[in-house]
C-alpha cells in the first residue's frame, strides 16, 4: 500500500520536464494522474493526457470536467505548467507581459477554480505550485519571469490560507536551475552553450544543475497525505542557491 493509493492527482504542464517527472512518480506511489498539457500524445502509460491550454478557461473547465468524468475524484492538483522569458525589464513589450503572466500566474488561478469543488471534496487534498529560485533572488535577465513566479509565491501563500477551512494544503516548491528540455533550449541559444551550462551550474552551491527527478520528489513529498501538516511551505530545490553562502567553490 501507498499513501496515493486511491488519490487522484492533476498535473499541468506534465508531458515533459519537471511535469512528466512528477506524474511518473506520483503513478509509481499509487496514484491515478491526469497530465493536462497543450500536447499529450506522448503520455506514457499508466498516465492519462488531457489536452488544456491553461489561458483559456474553457478549456481548462472541459479538461478538468473530463478527468472527473473518467476518474470520478480530484485530490491532488500540481500547477506545473509555465513559460520562460529573458531579458531585463525593458525587453520584453507589454503583449509579452501579459502572455507570461497569463500562462504563469493566472494559468495556475484558472486551473485551481476549476478543480476546487472536487478538492473541497477531497479528505486528502493538495495543491503544489512550481514556483523558483527566481521568487527569492535577483537573478539576471530574468525580470519578467521573475516577476511572475514573486507572483506565484505570493497566490500561494494566500491560497493556503483561504482553503484553510476546506482542509485543502497548498505549497509551493522553488527550484534552481534545472536540468530540463526548456533550460537545455536556453542553452543551445547560447553563444558557448558549454561555457552557459558551466556558469549555471556554478551558481548553485552544489556545483551543478537540480535535476527533474530531485524537484518531483520534493512535488510528491508535499502532495502526500503523510504531509498533513504541512501547508503555506515554500520548499527550495537549488542545491543551496537561496541560503547559502560558501567561500569558495565546492571540492568534489
Amino acid at each position: 500500500m501507498s499513501e496515493f493509493d486511491g488519490l487522484v492527482a492533476v498535473v499541468t504542464g506534465g508531458a515533459s520536464g519537471i511535469g512528466l517527472a512528477t506524474a511518473t512518480l506520483l503513478a509509481e506511489r499509487g496514484a491515478r494522474v491526469a497530465v493536462l498539457d497543450l500536447k499529450t500524445d506522448d503520455v506514457p502509460e499508466p498516465l492519462a493526457g488531457f489536452r488544456c491550454d491553461v489561458t483559456t478557461d474553457a478549456e481548462v473547465t472541459a479538461a478538468i470536467d473530463a478527468v472527473v468524468e473518467r476518474c470520478g475524484r480530484i485530490d491532488v492538483l500540481v500547477n506545473n505548467a509555465g513559460i520562460g522569458a529573458a531579458g531585463d525589464v525593458s525587453d520584453n513589450s507589454d503583449d509579452e507581459w501579459h502572455r507570461v503572466y497569463d500562462v504563469n500566474v493566472v494559468g495556475m488561478v484558472r486551473v485551481t477554480r476549476a478543480a476546487l469543488p472536487h478538492l473541497k471534496a477531497s479528505p486528502s487534498a493538495a495543491v503544489v505550485n512550481t514556483c523558483s529560485i527566481a521568487a527569492w533572488a535577483g537573478l539576471p535577465q530574468r525580470a519578467l519571469y521573475s516577476a511572475t513566479k514573486g507572483a506565484v509565491l505570493s497566490l500561494t501563500l494566500a491560497m493556503a490560507t483561504d482553503h484553510l477551512p476546506d482542509r485543502i494544503r497548498v505549497n509551493c516548491v522553488c527550484p534552481g536551475t534545472a536540468d530540463t528540455p526548456w533550460v537545455g533550449r536556453l542553452l543551445d541559444a547560447a553563444a558557448d552553450p558549454a561555457a552557459e551550462r558551466a556558469a549555471l551550474a556554478a551558481r548553485q552551491p552544489m556545483g551543478r544543475l537540480v535535476t527533474a527527478d530531485e524537484v518531483a520528489s520534493a512535488i510528491t513529498y508535499l502532495a502526500s497525505p503523510l504531509s498533513a501538516s504541512t501547508t503555506g511551505t515554500a520548499l527550495a530545490v537549488d542545491g543551496g542557491m537561496h541560503g547559502l553562502r560558501p567561500r569558495g567553490p565546492v571540492q568534489n
